[in-house]
């Protein structure tokens, strides 16, 4: 058991669940998944989504089975037809790509996301160049990166910031992806500090506070029991980061995108308590029906451990208007 916390109180012997709270959709999400649904119930089929509106896959198999079509790029949609735009962001000439196909845009982008954005464009018009902490990969990363993009360098990692070459190491800021771990975007900006004494920090913490009450959630439960399950897609980025965040607690982990994916080797005799928790793209049928599975297998004691409390609530976006004939 990592940390050597003790486990919650309960029969010697007991098989029990430690789930945290909170766990799955964060404000962003819900915000970007209701918006399709509102979409679909408003326009009717098919709306289309630019990438997957979050990342997970059943989010996504469900929207496609009401209507919405998934699709890449801009140019896929047909001309005048409505789009999403998922909650990653995106970058101003996909906005552009948009106005010239005359589709009518609904912005799905999270209003934390909107935040780096904003800060990316006012760094850049004031003359910084700006180091981008995240996955080169990821589509907000793609996203934020294109607001500025002859003046963002994409730092993936320590290693990246351990050899980071700029060309004016005098007048640099940093930012974040919002999904990544707190300590290692931590561990990668104090490099960055030590090699470049002038760095400015983000005017705000662009770390999302879901994504840090979730990791907070895995570090307790690393350290309250034998093994870790993280309900998530393998491509929702901060899903894959509380498994980390675990682990390094010295606890297994593992991501399940469903019950299906738990394998029965994990749940040997020396695993008491099973601590689950979820990405922010996780819906909450996934986390019950992993709990569920559990149960069918001896883990019947359900507890909840409360790490912080979320109110947070993001308007919906403005629907596009109806086009006139």
């Amino acid at each position: 058991m990592g940390n050597g916390s003790a486990r919650p109180s309960g029969a010697p012997g007991a098989r029990s669940v430690l789930l945290a709270v909170p766990s799955g959709f964060c404000a962003g999400v819900s915000r970007a998944v209701e918006t399709v649904e509102r979409a679909l119930a408003r326009h009717g089929a098919p709306v289309y989504v630019r990438r997957q509106i979050v990342h997970n896959r059943q989010v996504v198999e469900r929207l496609r089975r009401a209507g919405a079509v998934f699709v890449a790029e801009v140019d896929e949609v047909p001309a005048g037809a409505v789009l999403v735009l998922s909650a990653h962001g995106v970058a101003p000439g996909v906005r552009e790509a948009t106005a010239d196909r005359g589709l009518r845009v609904i912005d799905a982008t999270c209003p934390l996301v909107t935040k780096v954005h904003r800060e990316a464009r006012r760094y850049a018009e004031l003359g910084y160049d700006i180091l981008l902490i995240g996955d080169p990969d990821h589509d907000e990363v793609i996203g934020t990166a294109g607001v500025a993009p002859g003046r963002t360098h994409i730092v993936d990692g320590f290693e990246a910031a351990r050899v980071l070459d700029v060309p004016d190491p005098g007048r640099l800021v940093w930012l974040a992806q919002t999904t990544l771990t707190v300590d290692e975007t931590e561990r990668v900006a104090a490099e960055l500090r030590k090699r470049f004494p002038g760095l400015v920090d983000p005017p705000s913490d662009d770390i999302c506070y879901a994504a840090q009450n979730r990791q907070a959630g895995a570090k307790h439960l690393a350290g309250a029991s034998d093994l870790v399950l993280v309900v998530g897609s393998a491509n929702s980025h901060n899903s894959c980061r509380l498994v980390e965040v675990a682990r390094a607690c010295g606890t297994p982990a593992h991501l399940v995108d469903d019950p299906a994916a738990i394998e029965d080797g994990w749940l040997h005799d020396a695993v008491a308590v099973v601590g689950v928790t979820a990405g922010a793209s996780a819906p909450a049928e996934s986390i019950g029906a992993v709990i569920t599975e559990l149960a069918a297998r001896g883990y019947r004691d359900v507890r909840t451990v409360e790490v912080a409390r979320e109110g947070q609530h993001f308007s919906l976006p403005r629907e596009p208007a109806e086009t006139r004939p």
